[in-house]
């Protein structure tokens, strides 16, 4: 694989020996790169320790969460009552004193009173006085895209204990525990993602919400309704419309379904974590002629997470998909992991790697690459939403939009400021 020279400098940051930090915009390779590293390089080492934000995260990565590796939970009774039930567990303090790395990735949705936490659990349990307890730590992600989730029962005192003001979001890289990590930064900044020189800029400018004339007009003419038959993937801030219009998009093809329930083995309550977070459904329900997308990357490259298609056959152990790109290949069920915090497989999930692609909300489309969108904004919320919704295609011609104001690319100062000074 060709490499650009941003994710050349990433890669010899993760085989070196100091903290680092990894980030960019969509589309930059920032997965492509820690997917590689995790592959060609790892084999298997005890002493790295793969880690995500989030349990669907940590399932794609086959890495565990963050929350659980330290025994964070839900943060209840605030940052000294969770270090010191961390530390009265064995479990924890073991695995931190065999740890060497940490790869940590969607740092952007880990808030700043777990990421404090965690280091002063690090610290004690290796018994080390040094930032994280000497171990070495790998963040991955970009604080432009996904914020951190806000729990109501966080205490905000510890801001002011850690010379802090409670800003709009609680981020990580606002704390003196950051400051301390002393991250090598990489910053990836070209766009493999497209070739689409003008379409790179104009994300550029959106994710920062500092558009351009130039940019307003483009969007503008991006503007307008969905066909009613749209061959493509509709973006939608929430679930509940995702699953109305994929149920009726495949109840208007005159096709038998064929179901293919999900097979899960393990312990029952990760089990429900692997509901609730694999990429792929409890039953998929397929009929010929199905639109799909591609839930994982193809370690073979044959298809990327993101990669839409058109269902042709349907066997037991088999299905047909024709590409969009006019390619038609075979595929088989695949399994999906739930580690422990020790790392251990307690619970899989075994299916094919699809889901039905008419329709996905905004937060799963976050590290796809779409082959065409249409992306209805009217229901975004969060900083960082409507740029995750855009940047999904690699040109703009593969893109429209419904429900657009240049207010949909909320950009908090903080993050501004910070990356700002990371240039």
């Amino acid at each position: 694989m060709e490499w650009t020279q941003d994710q050349d400098r990433a890669l010899h940051v993760l085989k070196e020996r100091q903290n680092g930090f990894i980030t960019g915009g969509a589309g930059t390779g920032k997965s492509t790169v820690i997917q590689h590293y995790i592959r060609e390089h790892l084999n298997g080492d005890e002493e790295v320790a793969v880690l995500a934000s989030t349990g669907t995260a940590a399932i794609l990565l086959g890495g565990r969460t963050f929350h659980s590796y330290f025994g964070l939970g839900i943060m209840e009774g605030g940052v000294d009552q969770v270090i010191e039930r961390a530390l009265k567990h064995r479990g924890i303090v073991q695995r931190l004193r065999k740890t060497g790395t940490i790869l940590l990735d969607e740092i952007s949705m880990i808030g700043a009173q777990e990421f404090m936490a965690a280091e002063k659990i690090a610290r004690k349990a290796r018994n080390n006085s040094a930032p994280w307890g000497g171990l070495r730590l790998i963040v991955v992600g970009d604080f432009a895209q996904l914020p951190p989730v806000v729990r109501m029962n966080r205490d905000l005192d510890s801001f002011n204990q850690d010379h802090l003001v409670p800003p709009e979001k609680p981020w990580c890289f606002l704390t003196s525990t950051w400051n301390d990590s002393e991250f090598n930064p990489v910053y990836l900044k070209k766009v493999v993602r497209s070739e689409d020189a003008d379409w790179n800029e104009i994300l550029n400018e959106l994710r920062w919400g500092l558009v351009s004339e130039k940019g307003r007009a483009v969007l503008k003419e991006r503007v307008k309704p969905a066909p009613l038959l749209f061959q493509g993937t509709r973006l939608f801030a929430r679930r509940n419309q995702v699953e109305k219009l994929n149920q009726e998009r495949l109840d208007t093809l005159s096709a038998t379904a064929k179901e293919y329930p999900t097979v899960y083995i393990g312990n029952a309550q990760k089990i429900d974590d692997l509901k609730r977070n694999a990429p792929i459904p409890e039953v998929l329900i397929l009929k010929k002629g199905a639109l799909v997308m591609f839930r994982q990357n193809d370690p073979e490259y044959r298809f990327v997470n993101g990669t839409l298609g058109t269902v042709k056959s349907m066997e037991k152990d088999e299905i047909t998909v024709e590409l969009f790109n006019g390619r038609t290949i075979e595929i088989e069920p695949v399994t999906f992991s739930v580690l422990d915090a020790e790392g251990e497989v307690v619970a899989t999930a075994s299916n094919f790697p699809l889901n039905l692609a008419w329709a996905c909300t905004i937060h799963k489309a976050q590290g796809a690459t779409l082959d065409k969108v249409h992306a209805d904004l009217r229901g975004v919320w969060e900083h960082g939403q409507a740029y995750v919704a855009l940047s999904r295609v690699r040109a703009l011609a593969d893109l429209t939009i419904e429900g657009v104001t240049m207010n949909s690319f909320k950009v908090d100062q903080a993050v501004l400021n910070f990356y700002r000074k990371l240039e």
